[in-house]
């Protein structure tokens, strides 16, 4: 095996003790089958290739990303936290300088849990890539990051806790919501009113394959990328868009994604979905590996591919071509989509009802941010659910600004705790977590 040409750090988390049922599709052998391909290839003993053991995250690691209903602790299990725990080993050896990129292969996921955690919904409980982020913030100082999302579904969690924040761009790159859980991800969903522009959606029409996906790569994210320059790039590394995969309809391939990581590039992947496991996942695991240590991929091949079955249709094509035209049409027009969609508001508020499927509980939630040059905004936050809970969050943004700081302090201090079963002060910037 020939040396890397880009220091690469692995983490392995299989999960062995945790998974929602037996035959659930988001299991331990989602890992364990790659870790067999890891060890046939000789990954590891890869000059340059360097295994980790994952942390531990914990509840204050939590708190930065979320606002937990009743408490951090009391949505996770230890599992979770191990999960967590290894995308910031990921990316501490990243950010210290001991390898150029890694790769946490981790598991429980998280893209699908929200800003307001009330339970678990798409196999979530908490956002491991959104704790893992702002573990960076706290430990290395505040920082530019792109999130790219190359899950079949929606990254709905990321983009709603992302929502506010013009200073941490997400992409997400999926199957059409229309098709697909979430049913959501539309390129009108472009970020709030300080941060437009800030969410990019670019949803792909099922049968979609590597052409497409490629083609949707160089021409949105990567241009959006070299504009917003950011100082981190992480891929949200979902696999459920391989042909094989039993619960998406997509036609990507290990060559694809390889050849996908190649050109993003990304400082740090994170695995989030992909449950066909042994035909999918060790190969495409394995090419992505390979593609950031800067080693051959050309081998990595499934079982049964030929690269004749995978031709995309013509009217596929189309399709994505149409769709990355209107995301860089707004993308280009996001200056002006401000005064024309706020006016002189000085607040705007935003409704929303989530289910939370995995377990069962519906929420009703009113966001208000208050519009601001100056910064993300601050944001607060009233939820219920049917759990009998409702809670009150006041959130301040990374580089605050004077006048939002002090109407949410304020706020925070004037907001009746008899009315919620609790309220919550989450201040991104000075790193402080607060309860009443």
């Amino acid at each position: 095996m020939s040396s890397a040409r880009k220091r690469t750090g692995l983490v392995f988390f299989p999960a062995f003790d945790w998974s929602i049922s037996p035959s659930h599709p988001e299991r331990e052998e989602r890992l364990l089958y790659t870790q067999d391909q890891v060890f046939e290839e000789g990954l590891l003993d890869c000059d340059g290739v360097i295994e980790y053991k994952p942390g531990l995250a914990t509840a204050e690691d939590i708190n930065r990303a979320h606002i937990c209903v009743p408490d951090a602790l009391s949505v996770v299990t230890e599992s979770h936290l191990i999960s967590a725990g290894g995308a910031i080993t990921a990316a501490e050896n990243v950010l210290t300088g001991r390898v150029d990129n890694a790769f946490a292969l981790v598991r429980p996921p998280g893209h699908h849990a929200m800003l307001v955690v009330h339970g678990a919904r798409g196999f979530c409980n908490v956002n491991i890539e959104a704790i893992m982020i702002e573990h960076i913030r706290s430990r290395f100082g505040p920082k530019r990051i792109a999130v790219v999302d190359t899950d079949c579904h929606h990254g709905d969690g990321t983009q709603d806790i992302y929502w506010n924040d013009p200073d941490t761009l997400c992409i997400s790159l999926h199957q059409d919501g229309r098709t697909l859980y979430p049913g959501s991800g539309f390129a009108d969903e472009f970020g709030g009113p300080n941060a437009l522009g800030a969410t990019v959606n670019i949803p792909l029409p099922p049968r979609t394959g590597d052409e497409g996906f490629l083609m949707a790569l160089e021409r949105v994210i990567l241009p959006i990328l070299e504009e917003f320059k950011p100082d981190l790039v992480i891929n949200s590394a979902g696999q459920d868009n391989h042909y094989t995969d039993p619960i998406t309809n997509m036609r990507f391939t290990a060559q694809g994604y390889a050849l996908l990581n190649e050109r993003l590039a990304p400082h740090i992947a994170v695995l989030e979905g992909g449950y066909s496991i042994e035909q999918a996942l060790p190969y495409v695991n394995v090419g992505i590996i390979l593609a950031m240590a800067g080693l051959d991929y050309s081998h990595v091949r499934e079982p049964d591919y030929d690269p004749a079955d995978f031709r995309q249709p013509p009217e596929i094509t189309r399709a994505v071509a149409e769709e990355t035209e209107r995301v860089m049409k707004l993308w280009k027009n996001r200056a002006g989509l401000k005064a024309n969609l706020i006016g002189s508001a000085r607040y705007v508020k935003r409704r929303k009802a989530v289910y939370y499927d995995t377990d069962g509980i519906s929420e009703q939630q009113e966001e208000t941010v208050r519009v601001c040059d100056d910064c993300g905004g601050l944001v607060m936050i009233e939820s219920s659910a049917d759990t009998g809970r409702r809670i009150f969050a006041v959130i301040l943004p990374g580089r605050c600004c004077p006048v939002c700081r002090q109407n949410g302090e304020m706020f925070f201090e004037r907001t009746n705790r008899g009315k919620y079963d609790r309220v919550y002060f989450q201040d991104r910037e000075r790193d402080l977590f607060l309860t009443k």
